[in-house]
């Protein structure tokens, strides 16, 4: 009984996944894991601004939320993505252009810092970096959403109609695929990352360097993962065809199965203009520096996509509609909660001695348990509603959070003594990021599926990037945050001059312990409370 049990629940894991994989995933899982693949240049990154530029853990939070902006550019995007979906893949070579200028832009400021520092200073080219780099990812993101609905067939291999139970199905599997496809990219990057800083921690200041304009340079793969994505779908499209072909399918039904259904979608100039509106408001806004312009981009930017949101909710039935809202703001506020910044980063270089191999190593682990993790728990977000998800979420990275906050007051000179130095800060450090690793992946993919299924024909892509601007939003709203609890907690890594290696700002770590508190608090707190609220409303979801 018990083999019987063991054998169905891998059945339904592991094999089932296997089964409803389709050649048709292949070219946007290739998008996906270009993004993923991205993440090669995150420890590089870290590194490179603590030890070359002086930018302080307030100044980075604020630069993450003008980072974040370019996503809530996913409104017209999308909704030009369903316009033009014939030639919708030219718009992957404009994101591919942007992402290696980027690129480019890290690996000649490492290279040849006096010529690029002739033109501008050091940590405008970084920012400028900074900023190009999610322009185009969210072009590309835009595209691989709308070829995540196109993977889908609507017919079999025998040229019929695909049932509605195996198409709800085909549809989850691709969102799942997308966050595998996704992660897969950092479990690559995290191996090669440990390959390259391999015996790093003894080399002077300039063999790193080295190393980071390496990293840099192979880091150009990522724009060509996503061409060659494009040229897989159109070389997929027409094997498939030919092979129905072959079966002797009628050529209509080919067509048609292969042709975007329901009509074609209208030019609604709302989300252009409210687009438009967006990025004038966040140039006048940022280009005039006048006080609180983070908070007036940002509800500004609020205000428009609220109205687009109540724009497209009008495609669906009230109570869909209604659900729709209530399941976006607790995802909204769950994503929003603030961290704790780069101060804790910082920290664990400096007082806990994590190098660039072992910051890997970590890297590895989280990739790979969470690969794990969204197989196993992919039949729990089948049958449990996101409410449910989100509570169980909020409730783990709240525990999971007391681990770092032991670390910071010193659990490790009491562990590490009492278990002959085998519980150590690294241990306790593996030990937590195992267990946290499954989760951050896990609360959209019942929502990406629930637009996947519902959302009418025509509008699929306006749908995603409506709905992941409004989403994208919390993660400004979590810089923001992050901001301010780096302005009410100050936190300082060493700073010496490059030339004399004298201390020009020293390190205090001394408010970290508290920052780290508060932000535990908040995590638990804010998304538990918004779903009493939401559930207690019109807007309450059962999805």
């Amino acid at each position: 009984m018990e083999r019987a049990a063991r054998k169905g629940w891998y059945d339904r894991i592991v094999l089932d996944l296997g089964r409803q994989m389709r050649w048709s995933f292949v070219p946007p899982l290739m998008v996906y894991l270009a993004y993923g693949v991205s993440t090669l240049t995150a420890i590089v990154g870290t590194f490179f601004v603590k030890d070359y530029l002086g930018l302080s853990a307030a100044f980075l939070a604020g630069l993450g939320f003008w980072a974040g902006i370019p996503w809530a550019l996913k409104m017209p995007l999308g909704h030009l993505v369903d316009l033009m979906w014939r030639w919708k893949s030219l718009l992957i070579f404009v994101g591919a252009a942007l992402i290696s200028a980027s690129l480019g832009i890290m690996y000649l400021l490492i290279t040849r810092p006096d010529a690029m520092g002739a033109i501008l200073p050091p940590g405008s080219w970084y920012v400028l970096s900074v900023i190009l780099a999610p322009a185009g990812y969210v072009i590309q993101d835009a595209v691989a959403d709308a070829m995540s609905v196109e993977a889908v067939p609507t017919i079999d291999e025998h040229g019929q109609r695909v049932t509605e139970e195996a198409s709800r199905a085909m549809h989850t599997t691709m969102q799942t695929l997308g966050r595998f496809a996704l992660i897969s990219g950092t479990v690559g990057v995290a191996l090669l990352n440990i390959v390259m800083f391999s015996g790093a921690e003894g080399l002077p200041q300039a063999a790193k360097a080295a190393i980071y304009a390496r990293i840099y340079l192979i880091a150009q793969v990522v724009p060509l993962l996503s061409i060659s994505g494009v040229v897989l779908a159109a070389l997929e499209r027409r094997t498939r065809a030919g092979r129905l072909r072959r079966r002797g399918v009628a050529e209509e039904t080919i067509t048609a199965g292969f042709a975007r259904q329901g009509e074609r979608p209208r030019v609604n100039h709302w989300y252009f203009t409210g687009g438009l509106a967006f990025v004038g408001l966040s140039l006048a806004v940022g280009l005039s520096e006048i006080a609180y312009g983070q908070e007036l981009i940002f509800l500004g930017s609020m205000l428009v996509v609220v109205f687009l949101m109540h724009q497209l909710a009008r495609n669906l039935a009230p109570a869909q509609a209604r659900s729709l809202f209530g399941t976006a703001i607790i995802i909204f506020v769950f994503r929003a909660v603030p961290l704790p910044g780069a101060g804790y980063s910082w920290f664990a270089i400096d007082q806990l001695g994590f190098d660039e191999q072992f910051l890997s190593i970590l890297s590895l682990i989280t990739s790979v348990l969470t690969l794990a993790g969204i197989i196993v728990l992919r039949p729990m977000m089948a049958s449990h509603t996101i409410t449910w998800i989100v509570v169980l979420l909020s409730l783990a990275e709240a525990v999971l959070s007391l681990p770092n906050i032991g670390l910071y007051y010193g659990i490790q000179n009491w562990t590490a003594p009492l278990t002959g130095g085998v519980v150590d800060a690294r241990f306790i450090a593996i030990i937590d990021t195992a267990a946290e690793s499954p989760l951050g992946q896990i609360a959209m993919i019942p929502m990406l599926a629930w637009i996947a299924r519902n959302a009418p024909d025509g509008l699929k892509a306006t749908f995603f990037a409506v709905m992941a601007s409004f989403t994208n939003l919390a993660l400004s709203a979590s810089s923001l945050g992050t901001r301010y609890m780096n302005e009410m907690f100050h936190v300082a890594r060493e700073v010496r001059d490059p030339t004399s290696g004298n201390i020009t700002v020293p390190a205090d770590y001394s408010q970290l312990g508290l920052l780290l508190i508060v932000v535990a608090v908040i995590t638990v707190a804010a998304p538990l409370i918004a779903i009493v609220l939401v559930q207690a409303s019109p807007l309450r979801t059962r999805d």
